[in-house]
């Protein structure tokens, strides 16, 4: 288990789209169509290889996202591909893409962890506010057969 070294933070979606990424693992959506990840085939196919992860959350606003060690009983348990040790969290709208890459713009915040495969658990709180565990894994794949809601 890693401790995670980071203040809560805020970040605001009109998507209602929390994601989760490391910025080399998405490289190869630079140039494609900014809002990409909209076509639930692609957005799907990205979670599923590990390189992003994708959790709806059900209406727009403004979050707090707290990193924590431990969750309890989280609602989502997935896998992410983690290569250059710089993950975006943050609103559904800065996904690379459209030549743009994550800049915090919308709110959200940059985590610094070692490159590898990590386990990401995730849940839901009180007043819009969203719990993230991130622990190394030793898988970097995963299997839904539908989107991720938070």
């Amino acid at each position: 288990m890693m401790n995670m070294a980071i203040s809560p933070f805020q970040f605001t979606t009109d998507t209602a789209t929390l994601c989760l990424f490391d910025t080399q693992a998405l490289k190869h959506r630079l140039n494609d169509e900014p809002d990409w990840w909209s076509i639930e085939a692609d957005e799907l196919g990205e979670l599923n290889a590990g390189n992003a992860a994708f959790l709806n959350l059900g209406a727009d606003g403004t979050y707090e996202v707290v990193i924590t060690d431990h969750i309890e009983q989280p609602t989502v348990r997935l896998f992410l591909k983690v290569p250059s040790g710089n993950i975006f969290i943050g609103a559904g709208e800065e996904a690379t893409g459209g030549e743009l890459e994550p800049d915090c713009v919308w709110g959200g915040s940059f985590l610094s962890v070692q490159p590898g495969l990590y386990e990401c658990l995730a849940s839901r709180g009180e007043n819009n506010r969203i719990y993230l565990s991130l622990k190394k894994g030793s898988e970097g794949s995963n299997s839904f057969t539908s989107l991720v809601r938070l």
